[in-house]
This record gives C-alpha cells, structure tokens and sequence, in this order.
C-alpha cells in the first residue's frame, strides 16, 4: 500500500531555449508521489510526459521550482552527487531495451553493480536473485540475440533491479512488445510494486499499460489535467 509522499514537485516549470525562444514543456505543475505507488504518466506527443519523468529521474532539472525525493532537492545537487544519488536509488527501464549485445544477460544485469564496492561473489548473488524475480534463471549466459523481445526486457528489467532502488521508472516498457509479451511485463511491474513495494513511474501510450497501474495521470500542453487513483477495483478522480 502506498505511504507517505516521498516525491514532490512544486511549481515545476521547465522551459527549452531555441535561439531567442523559450519553449514551455511543463508549467508550474505540482504533484506528489505516495512511497509504494505504481503511477502511469499519459497523454499526447509533446504534452511533457517524458520530460516529468526525467525530472523525477534526476536525468534533468526543472527551470523553475522544486523536485524533492525521499527529501532531497535534487535541483540543488552537483552532477556528481545527482550521478551517485541516481545510481543507488533509480532504476531504469526503456522501451529500446539498451543492452549490450556483446554481453550475455548476466553481464548486462550486472553493470550497475561495477560501480560499488561489493565482491564477486556478492555481485553474482545479487544478478542471479535479479534474474529469478524476472524469470530468467537459466537465461544467464544467454546474449541478446538468443533471446525473445519479452525477454530482453526481462534482462533490462533486472539490470534495473538489481541495486535494490526505492524508485523504477519506464518509458514506453511495452511499446516494442507483441501484445503477449507486452501482458508478461506489466505483470512483471505489477510484481515488483506488489511484492517489493517498489515506487513506480511509468510513462506509456498503451491504455492497457495504463489499466495496470493503481494511478493515472494525464497531461496535456504541460499541464495536469486529470489525475485518476484506483481503489478497490474503481478509478475515482484525486482531489
């Protein structure tokens, strides 16, 4: 069940300079995220879905305004300390998948992991427990060539895992999947905020990604203007 806020926007306005213009993405746009919440970003191109989520991501900073997670502003902190603060407490999950080819699933899982002081052995505990959560076990001398579409997400799923982080975010996690595969990974996702009470960001055009997430969130122009909370079974509009 999700708890207190852990990640709050205020007065977010995040604006792109072209030339002599100043181009709005998002605009003074306040949200809060519950710890344990499975939240999925929705609407049309260009209406500032990927934008928030790098924002929350620390992949990029706001304009204007705070972005404060687990009570850190992440708008004050140097690229090495955002860097640092990122690789202990954010997953990632894309749509293109992004591993390497000439690395099996194993490599590829463990590459978060080089960067901390753990041992081998310690290291191989963590990727082989990754791949077990995403049903790979087995698969772990595999390359990504020998596997499916589903299951190369499955290894990204599990590189994005495998630190333990409080907070997963997924851009498009379904976009390049056949609808079967597509259904593996939102059950997948769905696992991962259930079972390990792991915050979830998603953004996605796919109504059926958006069903499974127990909150959806809409914006348009750079602005929230729906904001939808699942409860026993029902969507209700959020005050």
């Amino acid at each position: 069940m999700a708890g207190t806020n852990s990640i709050v926007l205020r007065g977010v306005t995040k604006e792109y300079k072209r030339d002599s213009f100043r181009i709005p993405v998002l605009v003074d746009l306040d949200l809060s995220v519950a710890e344990g919440e499975y939240l999925a970003l929705m609407g049309p191109s260009g209406s500032g879905k990927t934008t928030l989520l790098n924002l929350i991501a620390g992949l990029d900073r706001p304009t204007t305004g705070s972005v404060v997670v687990q009570g850190q502003e992440i708008g004050s902190m140097s690229e090495s300390e955002v860097t640092r603060w990122r690789a202990d407490h954010v997953g990632f999950i894309f749509q293109l998948y992004n591993l390497i080819p000439v690395l099996s699933a194993f490599e590829n899982v463990e590459l978060p992991l080089l960067l901390k002081s753990l041992s081998k052995r310690s290291r191989r505990d963590r990727v082989m427990t990754a791949l077990k959560v995403v049903g790979l076990a087995g698969r772990e001398d595999h390359y990504p060539r020998q596997l499916s579409g589903g299951q190369e997400q499955r290894v990204a799923i599990a590189r994005a895992i495998v630190t333990d982080p409080y907070l997963i975010v997924a851009d498009e996690p379904t976009g390049d999947l056949d609808r079967n595969s597509a259904g593996e990974i939102l059950e997948l996702l769905e696992l991962l905020n259930v079972e390990f009470q792991k915050t979830i960001v998603m953004v996605t055009h796919d109504p059926l990604a958006a069903q499974r997430a127990r909150r959806l969130l809409h914006l348009d122009k750079g602005k929230l203007v729906d904001d939808v909370v699942k409860e026993a079974g029902s969507m209700s509009v959020a005050s």
